[in-house]
């Protein structure tokens, strides 16, 4: 089984359910940049409560084991960030689900403005990030990590994408969430990244 043969499981467990969700991360540049290799898949998901145990057992009838309690404390969880590891038993790969919570305005809009992209097989029609939100997304864990794939994962992104992003919005936001400085130092290490890659 591939990763996208993986993705795809996951996000049959989700429409098996009806739950909104949409595609993040590395795997999300198939539609807007240049992918890249990964065990992992990352999904934000706005999980009902009513829907919980059935998500868990969607899950484990795909060979992922979540229990019900899991979800529901992940859900409930006041702060931090953490995301519900899905781990294929049989493979070893892993998805990340981020739950939407109450007052996570940014998610909530982000959820509100995916695009279904037809992906071609495995995965087919999903939906993805807006690329500025998958951008914005990417700001944001290059300043908690300071890891360069995210530099050339947004590199790749204002090449392929660049006529389709909306700019003031990812402004509005950038400046929301504090990350107008990293985006400044992120665009200009992308731009150095592009011009050595020019060569």
């Amino acid at each position: 089984m591939s990763i996208l043969e993986f993705a795809r499981l996951v996000i049959d467990a989700l429409e098996a359910v009806d739950i909104d969700y949409m595609l993040g991360g590395s795997l999300a540049l198939i539609a807007w940049g240049e992918p890249r290799s990964t065990m992992d898949v990352d999904i934000v998901i706005s999980l009902p409560g009513d829907r919980i145990s059935k998500l868990s057992a969607e899950l484990k009838q795909r060979q992922m084991l979540v229990p019900p309690e899991i979800l529901l404390d992940l859900l409930v969880q006041p702060e931090g960030d953490l995301p519900v590891n899905a781990i294929h038993l049989d493979t070893g790969y892993k998805a990340e689900l981020f739950l939407l919570r109450v007052g996570d305005t940014f998610r909530q809009s982000a959820l509100s403005r995916r695009r279904l992209i037809d992906i071609g097989e495995p995965l087919g029609e999903i939906f993805v990030h807006a690329p500025e939100d998958l951008i914005l997304n990417k700001v944001h864990y290059y300043a908690l990590s300071r890891q360069p794939k995210h530099i050339r994962d947004i590199a790749s992104i204002l090449v392929v994408a660049r006529d389709q992003i909306d700019w003031a919005y990812f402004t509005k936001w950038a400046r929301q969430l504090d990350l107008l400085a990293v985006w400044l130092e992120v665009k200009h290490k992308a731009d150095e990244y592009l011009n050595q890659n020019k060569r």
